[in-house]
């Protein structure tokens, strides 16, 4: 579930609101977006994985929120993970290209 949107990071292009297939924000011009609707997140991670600036947390649980803070999130390098893990950004790696993945390929016969 979404849980975060850090101030010092957002950048106000309101990406998220426009990915979001639940309309969970709503837009605030120039502004940050705002969670309005949190309970409507499906957990789908697109919000994370389309913001440029790895500005946002979403939580792994789907069913309820976690109550973590923004100050939590930054301590524990979980700004934009997601997007992180996919290989999603200047400067990553696709997760496709990984070692384990390709090793995994190979298990698997391809």
């Amino acid at each position: 579930m979404i849980e975060v949107i850090s101030a010092d990071r957002c950048i106000g292009c309101n990406q998220c609101v426009s990915v979001c297939p639940t309309n969970v924000f709503d837009r605030s011009e120039g502004k940050i977006p705002v969670i309005a609707r949190q309970d409507d997140c499906q957990t789908c991670f697109m919000c994370e994985l389309y913001c440029p600036v790895d500005a946002l947390y979403v939580a792994p649980d789907s069913e309820a929120a976690t109550d973590i803070t923004e100050t939590e999130v930054k301590e524990q390098g979980l700004l934009g993970g997601y997007r992180e893990k996919v290989g999603w950004g200047k400067g990553r790696q696709p997760v496709a290209s990984h070692a384990y993945m390709v090793q995994l390929s190979r298990r698997a016969g391809f």
